[in-house]
């Protein structure tokens, strides 16, 4: 009986211990830096389901990094020196400024080429964009959370399973995320072209703003 008790315990504690990392993952897709990219990338969405995927591929982008780097450093014993980790937020810093300048321009676009862009397959284009998105994001992330693994972990492989594990919760969270924020752009829903011209040219604005502030307070 004490066995049973003392295995139960155990299961219950993990158990815990998953859904604490994966609300942890799931909470970190809604900062704000990944808000505004995501938001950026969904603003040319007319379907819902369209950009709670490109939310899922920011969030697989966004895990291999983490998983990458934290196999790097945790497994592979690489030194990765704290001021890199600046440069990798500089970098997501450039990155929202160009998504910031990608979005206006495709706004000013001329309505054939509109046209012309959706014939390509736009949506598998996107698609690969938010993945690309959300691996540079993963960067900036990076950092901080090998540290806490690092920190909190007492094996190997414990360490790679809450990176896992706080991936998935990271990919639940931007689907949900990136879901919400294109109802605004979404036609079926808001029917004013000129209330989603406003809007895109706020959230544009919005992106390159923080970007340039995020630049400037790693680099300055």
């Amino acid at each position: 009986m004490y066995c049973d008790s003392k295995q139960t315990k155990h299961i219950l504690m993990t158990m815990v211990n998953i859904l604490i990392t994966a609300y942890a993952g799931l909470e970190h897709a809604f900062e704000a830096d990944h808000l505004l990219a995501v938001n950026n990338l969904v603003t040319n969405r007319n379907k819902i389901s369209d950009a709670a995927k490109d939310g899922v591929y920011w969030g697989i982008g966004h895990s291999a990094t983490l998983f990458i780097i934290g196999l790097l450093i945790i497994a592979l014993k690489y030194n990765i020196d704290e001021s890199t980790f600046s440069y990798f937020e500089a970098c997501v810093g450039g990155m929202l400024v160009l998504l910031g300048i990608w979005r206006l321009a495709k706004l000013f676009v001329s309505k054939k080429r509109k046209e012309a862009i959706i014939a390509e397959g736009n949506i598998g284009n996107q698609h690969k964009a938010a993945l690309g998105v959300g691996m540079v994001h993963g960067l900036a992330g990076s950092g901080a959370l090998v540290v806490l693994v690092l920190t909190q972990m007492k094996t190997l492989w414990d360490s790679l399973l809450y990176i896992v594990i706080f991936g998935a919760g990271s990919i639940v969270g931007m689907f949900f995320a990136s879901a919400l924020f294109s109802i605004p752009f979404s036609r079926k829903y808001l029917k004013s072209e000129v209330f989603q011209v406003v809007l895109i040219l706020l959230s544009s604005a919005l992106c390159i703003a923080y970007g340039v502030y995020v630049m400037y307070e790693n680099l300055a």
